[in-house]
Formats: structure tokens, C-alpha cells, sequence
């Protein structure tokens, strides 16, 4: 889920972070320019990690700005194929949910990505699956869920953050420059809650295969 990247980069300290100490204005800087933004195909990233070198600090003409050239990795999130994450679903639509990672909600479950016959509920605002057997189990807003990742898609971004019209209307807003296509169709996934219940239910059966000596031991 989470990978170390190495990154070359020119950093600026301003004059009011002089007071700190080197390492620690240097850190910030990193952080307060890396911290939560998205690299292209490379992920989101977290926090600076640690700092492998840095060079003696040149002022800016006119600027007042010490420049520093600095080598650093940063945590970065970034799960591989296959790998199940823990989440809460955030909203929900006719084309799927968004789940929330506590500290991003850039993963989407498109409708194909469900467990079939699935169906969305406009009154409920969620998506419901309904097997065969007549049981409808919901994925209500809020509810701890378990994922697969299946692929992720990377946006070009534009210059302009927000455009308006001449009313002062937004117009069109920046879309998210990375987003992880997830699944929830394979037993185990989905709502926590619904799962939890088999498993007490298999070990329950498993303690009265024991207790009634229907299961046999092999000694070694």
C-alpha cells in the first residue's frame, strides 16, 4: 500500500523559517509542497520520510528565499493489483460508490464491479445486492468495507483550477488527477458486517463437530 520514492528536487526557505533549525525548515518546506499531492504515475504522497543529502544554501537575488538542493524520499500511497483495502463507503450513484480511506477518498466501485444481481436504490441512496435466495444486504452510506484493487487511472490536469462564466458561475472545476479502480464481487469483500456473522456461524458448527467427537484427531 505504501512505498518509499526518491525525489531530487530545489527547495525554497523562506526568511520567516529561518529561526528553525536547517533540517527541520528543510522538512517543512518538503512537506508543506509534497505533503497530500499527487505525482503522476507515481501516487499520492504523504510525508517526507528522510533526507539523504542536501547542499549549502544560496540566497535568492532579491527574493530573500535560500535555495537548497536536496535529495529525499516521501511516503507514498500507492497499493499494488489485487491488494484488499479497508475503507468506509462515502456516496453512492447510479454508477457506483466512492470509499473513503481516511485520508483520501479517490477510490471508486463502478456498478460491473459488484456482486450480481446488484441494483441501485434512489430512496436508500445505496446499491443493493439481491441474490437468489430472496435476502437483500445493503451498502449503506458510512459502512466499514473491504476492497480489491483492479487497476488505476492517471488525468491530465489543466492549467486553470476553476473557470466561470461572466455571471461568476462555476463553470468547470479541476478533476482528480488519479483515481483507483476498486472491486467488490468476491466473497469476503464488501460490508464488514456481513461477513462476520459466517464466520461465527462456520466456528460455532466446527465447536460442535468437536464436542460431539464427529471430528478425528491425528496424532503425531
Amino acid at each position: 500500500m505504501f512505498i518509499l520514492t526518491t525525489i531530487e528536487d530545489l527547495i525554497q526557505i523562506a526568511p520567516q523559517d529561518f529561526s528553525k533549525e536547517s533540517a527541520q525548515a528543510i522538512k517543512d518546506a518538503i512537506n508543506i509542497k509534497y505533503a497530500n499531492k499527487v505525482i503522476h504515475k507515481v501516487g499520492l504522497c504523504i510525508t517526507m520520510w528522510d533526507m539523504l543529502k542536501a547542499s549549502e544554501g544560496l540566497i535568492g537575488h532579491g527574493t530573500g528565499l535560500v535555495n537548497v538542493n536536496v535529495e529525499f524520499r516521501v511516503v507514498v500511497f500507492r497499493p499494488f493489483r489485487g491488494e484488499i483495502l479497508h475503507g468506509r463507503i462515502k456516496s453512492a450513484n447510479e454508477q457506483g460508490m466512492v470509499i473513503d480511506l481516511d485520508f483520501t477518498y479517490e477510490v471508486f466501485v463502478p456498478q460491473a464491479n459488484l456482486f450480481e444481481p446488484s441494483h441501485y436504490d434512489p430512496g436508500e441512496n445505496a446499491w443493493v445486492w439481491s441474490p437468489p435466495d430472496g435476502e437483500e444486504f445493503f451498502f449503506d452510506k458510512g459502512e466499514t468495507v473491504l476492497l480489491r484493487v483492479e487497476r488505476e487511472e492517471w488525468f491530465d490536469q489543466k492549467p486553470s483550477i476553476v473557470q466561470k462564466d461572466e455571471n461568476g458561475n462555476v463553470v468547470e472545476r479541476r478533476g482528480v488527477p488519479w483515481r483507483i479502480i476498486a472491486s467488490m464481487n468476491q466473497s469476503g469483500l464488501g460490508p464488514c458486517m456481513w461477513w462476520e456473522g459466517q464466520e461465527g456461524e462456520e466456528e460455532e458448527g466446527e465447536q460442535q463437530l468437536l464436542e460431539n467427537g464427529d471430528v478425528e484427531m491425528d496424532e503425531t
